[in-house]
Parts: structure tokens; C-alpha cells; sequence
């Protein structure tokens, strides 16, 4: 049985993330994604980006079975194995003791409880503080509010069936996303506006751990 996943928004905003992507992520870096979903983002990302080192990982089982199979299925020779990762737990970022150059987190700030940005945002504090390639990157992307209002009317649309799903969940204000990384040593750098009324955020963690 093919365990592979496939999601229609993955195939329609893959190319315009990986274009940020090449220009915020150094070559060589060893990157960690967060909520890697299907696994179709981290095969073209790792395919795509020169010489990185890519490790996803989902707190959900399904997906961590799709994500295998994909790396199975493309032989994938850059992308390691997935990891049981939940960024909501306290501490989920002490086993990585060498740290990563990028974090990256798709489509998840909104569809999770704001407990999981306030971890990711946490762990990505202590994590890109040991980056070797510069300054570490955590790349974000999705729908946010600015200015605590909505940016599209799809976008207003998208909170409200998100909030029918699970009331924790919705679209963030860009503002406390960003005081959230603020607070962990987090600077947002860029706010790239992407195709379908999403943005691209690039917080910039800079390495004190020499």
C-alpha cells in the first residue's frame, strides 16, 4: 500500500516558497521542518536547494508515514528519516544539541494551537543560536492578520472554518507572531507577500554560541 499523501495547495505554492528559499538559505545548511505534512514540500525543498541537509518531522503518524514514503519513492538521498516532533511540549528542542542553520514551518502557525508557536518560536531561539552558516533562519508561511485585521476576505473566510474545525486554532496576528519571536531572540528580517493572500516571514537568530 502507498502510504503517500499528495495535497493540491503543496503543488500550487511549493515553486514560489522555494524561490525564498534559495535566497534566505545558505548552501550546506542543515535544516529542521516543522509539520512536514505530506512530505511533498521537504522531497522538492531538499531536491532543489544546493547541498542542504533536510530533516522533517510531524507529531502525526499518517504523516510521517507519507513523508517516508515519499523519500522512499524519489530516493532521496538528503533528507533523513521523519521525527515524532511536537513543538508544543516543553523541551522538545534539547535532544538536537547541535542546532540547525534554518527551521522551517509551513502552513502551521494557523492550524495549531498558539501554544505551538510559542514553542516553536522557543526551541527555534535555542536551536539557531548554534547555527555555523551565518545567521539562523526561521522561514514561517501562511495567512497572518495585520494590524489585527484581516488581509483578504478569503482570509477571514479561512479563520472562520478554521475555527469551526478546533476554536484554537485561526490566523494569527503578524504583530504577536512576531513579539513571540522577539521575545527568544528572534528578529524578523522579511515579510514577503506570497500568491494567494499569504506571506512569507523570515525571522534572523543570530549565532552566540561561537
Amino acid at each position: 500500500m502507498d502510504a503517500r499523501q499528495h495535497s493540491i495547495p503543496t503543488s500550487r505554492n511549493r515553486d514560489p516558497i522555494l524561490s525564498v528559499l534559495k535566497r534566505v538559505i545558505p548552501s550546506g545548511a542543515r535544516v529542521l521542518e516543522i509539520a512536514s505534512g505530506s512530505g511533498e514540500h521537504a522531497i522538492h525543498f531538499a531536491k532543489n536547494l544546493s547541498r542542504v541537509e533536510w530533516q522533517p518531522s510531524d507529531p502525526d503518524e499518517n504523516a510521517r508515514a507519507s513523508v517516508a514514503a515519499w523519500i522512499e519513492h524519489e530516493s532521496a538521498g538528503n533528507i533523513a528519516a521523519p521525527l515524532d516532533l511536537n513543538v508544543e511540549e516543553e523541551g522538545w528542542e534539547r535532544p538536537f544539541l547541535s542546532g540547525y542553520d534554518a527551521i522551517i514551518a509551513i502552513n502551521m502557525i494557523h492550524i495549531s494551537p498558539w501554544a505551538a508557536t510559542l514553542g516553536l518560536m522557543r526551541g527555534a531561539g535555542v536551536l539557531l543560536s548554534k547555527a555555523t552558516r551565518g545567521p539562523g533562519i526561521l522561514f514561517t508561511y501562511g495567512a497572518y492578520k495585520r494590524g489585527g485585521q484581516h488581509t483578504a476576505p478569503s482570509n477571514e473566510a479561512f479563520d472562520a472554518w478554521l475555527k469551526e474545525r478546533d476554536e484554537s486554532y485561526g490566523v494569527r496576528d503578524l504583530e504577536e507572531v512576531e513579539a513571540a519571536a522577539n521575545v527568544n531572540g528572534l528578529r524578523l528580517r522579511e515579510i514577503i507577500e506570497m500568491p494567494a493572500n499569504n506571506l512569507s516571514l523570515v525571522f534572523e537568530r543570530h549565532n552566540i554560541a561561537r
